[in-house]
């Protein structure tokens, strides 16, 4: 059975104006992505601090999808593996 790596990232990030959790690998690979308004988004982020934004280039393709608007105001959470 082949299981999925470890979520490293949640991006809370606009998507077509519904705000959208991305969640990745260390490696920036998508996993899933889910409503950002679940109530599972404030116990997986609690005590965390986001860093604002998703511009770099370590996010160009993961966020491919997204505009620079949207990559500019992305909540990036790096989450304890």
């Amino acid at each position: 059975m082949h299981s999925s790596p470890p979520a490293k990232y949640l991006v809370l990030i606009d998507a077509a104006g519904a705000m959208t959790a991305r969640l990745f690998d260390a490696q920036r690979q998508h996993i899933v992505d889910f409503d950002a308004s679940t109530e599972e988004v404030p116990v997986m982020l609690a005590g965390l601090t986001p860093q604002l934004g998703a511009l770099g280039p370590e996010w160009a393709r993961a966020l491919a999808g997204h505009s620079q608007q949207e990559r500019g105001a992305a909540q990036v959470y790096t989450l304890a593996i």
